[in-house]
């Protein structure tokens, strides 16, 4: 099995892709064990703080200790020298909020899951053609389920995944997974700076286990 059908199954089967950036390592590992705790196979860090590559590469040295069998990803990818950088330390897949052709030619070749943020089918058709199969559509809330319903059969042969503003409630969700997404980014509705902030890495586990038990049941009905 390639590496890119590996990280796409360990995202479908969970139905979802927890993210989150916090500029405290101590904050950013045990949040990653939280989630972990709670049944999570792959997660997103965002590169959103100076702090966040040191970070990153304290969480795949924790991870490699810890969870072997959990799968890194990044985000918020804008630049190939930011692809290199976090390759260098071990990511695992990649995320972009938007389409970087740079980032796809450098990722593709070496069999690296790559997922850039789309909101046209323009940007969909360039990605489609650069060799993507999973798709980011962000910010996922104004979009909405509606627009992917609208364009899911122009691209019979990619997977889809919204992010932002993503809710976690069975309407919200069920609504996206009716219109055909693979699985759902959920970053602050989720995993809040106030939870990361008050360090409550209990509540950061019980709400990701219920969106997961949520999601699980909406997938099988």
């Amino acid at each position: 099995m390639s590496n890119i059908q590996k990280v796409t199954d360990a995202i479908v089967a969970q139905g979802m892709l927890p993210l989150y950036f916090n500029a405290d390592e101590n904050v950013t590992i045990e949040v990653l064990r939280a989630i972990y705790k709670a049944g999570i196979q792959a997660i997103e860090y965002t590169s959103r703080g100076e702090t966040a590559l040191s970070n990153f590469t304290k969480m795949v040295e924790v991870r490699n200790a810890e969870m072997p069998d959990l799968l890194l990803g990044i985000g918020t990818i804008k630049n190939l020298q930011q692809a290199e950088e976090y390759l260098k330390v071990g990511a695992d897949f990649f995320i972009s909020p938007g389409f970087v052709p740079e980032v796809a030619a450098f990722l593709i070749p070496k069999d690296i899951l790559y997922s850039p943020g789309c909101m046209t089918p323009t940007e969909i058709i360039a990605a489609e053609n650069a060799g993507v199969k999973f798709i980011k559509l962000f910010p996922g809330n104004m979009l909405g389920p509606d627009f992917l319903s609208g364009i899911k059969d122009i691209f019979p042969n990619l997977r889809f995944m919204p992010t932002g503003g993503v809710d976690t409630t069975a309407e919200n969700i069920g609504g996206w997974f009716k219109a055909g997404v693979s699985a759902v980014g959920m970053g602050s509705k989720l995993i809040s700076k106030q939870l990361m902030a008050d360090k409550d890495y209990a509540t950061i586990e019980t709400e990701t286990k219920k969106v997961l038990e949520l999601i699980h049941f909406i997938i099988k009905k």
